[in-house]
């Protein structure tokens, strides 16, 4: 398989164009819905049967025990009509998942990782997918971005300890901004090919004489929430490179499209509700670059098709499917690892080295770029605090964001936040290699087969939820381990960012002189630039020189 340069350059400035066309527009609407005071009919109903006040703020400790408990009831409720599927509607022949499996399944969806130590359309049937793991699609993407909004508002407001109403914000985004566009996104799908119907998998088709058992199901509206709330879980074990979830390339980059939507439209939300479009601009051109820079590294990775793996396998082919080649293949491994997404049109095991590591990168970045939905806000406002105490640190000046003073506490918060995933990767992943009964999970060997228990462990401490294929994670110890990675490489953040939030809004105002830094423009996008990469490099270099960096160097 060749690599297609002019396809790749082509499909990369589409998507650029039509993401800062809709970039203005669609961050105008979010910041309608977050910012607006209204309420619809259906959501007026839903307060009443649910006993909501949606007129009532929260601290930031109510509003994160808020998220805490919706989650917490979220995982129970998932795993555990998982464990009585063969009793529900659509099961056909399947019964109970495995605990193990239901677990690690549970934990995934609910913290948007979506990893998945199961083959879907042999282990969970249709009402499982549409009623479980689809709606937590929605859920799982609606908290991240409440979390960014209450984070804004935190900028914002002051003398007060009241981000928000959890309840309120959460209806919202999912009525408003998920629904509709998850709608939208279905419909096109379909046009495109995408199977939409209520097969059971047990049906059975006569090919050529022969008895195919064909698996259906609502995979369209499934795949369009998927991909738009940066989830990532497959309908089928291939994911986005089977052709009922991804049937030809132009509905592969229209889903590489619904990834980047989103997360590309927040900082325009972000200014609008700052008072100060420029903020937004300078950290919609950071995320922009780093995916542009990540993207095209990825490419070159790909067209040069160097490792030992690769040469083995007689270059590209094995792992790439072959209806969309490897450029548009090198777009989408890269848009879904800098998001929180994990869907993938590719083998990830099967990419050169050079381009499995950037993918490893990509999600060690802490996927801000532009990120998951709503998480790859807050991160980069996270490194945006961080970089404006540098830059203070440089002038002597007590550092400012947007009026607000970063003092002993944000920073601790700030710090926190910034080291407690690669804590969790390095320390998960270095336990794991050594345990031998362990590491025979992954069957490859020298480099590789560290780079294959990296990936697990960032992926899963990211909410990422891609994987090199080699690794077996459905036993119990990996389940565990990964289920943990997951559950506080998504809420210890949210915890932090909800608590900086909390801190930002008890502050008053502190006017701008002519001694504050400026905290949009070239100057400060270059700082909050180098702050990110060089944040990573140093956090992770070590662990990427014994995986990734080794094998794609040997000869």
């Amino acid at each position: 398989m060749t690599f297609n340069t002019a396809s790749f350059v082509i499909q990369v400035a589409a998507l650029v164009l039509v993401l800062a066309a809709l970039h203005k527009p669609l961050g105008i609407y979010l910041a309608h819905v977050f910012e607006g005071t209204t309420h619809s009919r259906p959501e007026r109903l839903f307060y009443r049967l649910a006993g909501i006040d949606p007129g009532a703020d929260q601290r930031w400790s109510v509003y994160l025990r808020s998220v805490l408990a919706f989650s917490v009831v979220s995982i129970l409720v998932v795993f555990g009509l998982q464990r009585v599927q063969g009793l529900l509607p659509g099961a056909g022949s399947l019964t109970g998942v495995d605990p193990w499996v239901a677990m690690n399944t549970a934990i995934s969806f609910v913290t948007n990782t979506n990893w998945q130590t199961y083959v879907p359309e042999a282990t969970v049937g249709i009402f499982v997918q549409m009623s479980l793991l689809a709606v937590q699609n929605f859920l799982s993407a609606a908290v991240g971005i409440v979390v960014a909004v209450a984070l804004i508002r935190g900028i914002v407001r002051t003398r007060t300890e009241r981000l928000g109403n959890f309840w309120t914000d959460l209806t919202r985004t999912s009525f408003r901004v998920l629904l509709p566009l998850a709608f939208v996104g279905a419909v096109v799908l379909v046009l495109g090919g995408v199977v939409q119907n209520f097969w059971s998998a047990d049906v059975a088709n006569q090919a050529a004489g022969i008895s195919q058992v064909i698996p259906g199901g609502p995979v369209a509206s499934q795949e369009a929430i998927k991909v738009l709330g940066t989830n990532g879980g497959g309908y089928f074990n291939a994911n986005s490179a089977h052709p009922f979830e991804n049937p030809n390339a132009v509905i592969s980059l229209f889903q590489v499209f619904l990834i980047l939507l989103i997360p590309s439209a927040l900082p325009y939300a972000y200014g609008r509700m700052v008072g100060d479009r420029k903020q937004g601009f300078t950290v919609a051109a950071v995320m922009g670059t780093l995916w542009l820079a990540s993207t095209t590294l990825t490419g070159w990775a790909v067209a040069g098709a160097q490792g030992t793996a690769t040469a083995a396998a007689g270059g590209l082919g094995e792992g790439f499917e072959q209806r969309f080649g490897a450029a548009p293949s090198a777009i989408f491994a890269a848009s879904t690892t800098l998001t929180s997404t994990g869907a993938v049109n590719v083998a990830h095991d099967s990419l050169p080295p050079l381009a499995g590591g950037a993918a490893m990168v990509n999600m060690m970045l802490g996927e801000v770029a532009p990120g998951g939905t709503g998480s790859g806000l807050y991160g980069m406002l996270i490194l945006s605090i961080i970089a404006v105490f540098i830059a203070g640190l440089m002038v002597g000046r007590t550092p400012e964001y947007l009026g607000k003073r970063v003092g002993p506490q944000e920073m601790k918060l700030a710090a926190m936040y910034i080291l407690v995933t690669p804590t969790q990767v390095l320390t998960l992943a270095g336990i794991t290699v050594l345990l031998p009964e362990i590491m025979a999970n992954a069957p490859a060997t020298g480099p590789h087969q560290f780079s294959e228990v990296l990936y697990a462990f960032t992926s899963g401490a990211n909410n990422n939820g891609s994987a090199f294929g080699g690794i077996t994670s459905s036993g119990p110890y990996l389940s565990v381990m990964l289920g943990l990675a997951m559950l506080l490489g998504r809420f210890l953040p949210i915890a932090l960012v909800l608590a900086l939030a909390g801190s930002l809004a008890r502050q008053g105002k502190i006017p701008a002189s002519a001694g504050t830094v400026p905290t949009h423009g070239a100057l400060f996008g270059s700082l909050l630039l180098g702050v990110t990469v060089i944040l990573t490099a140093l956090s992770y270099f070590p662990a990427l020189a014994l995986g990734p960096l080794a094998e794609g160097l040997l000869k």
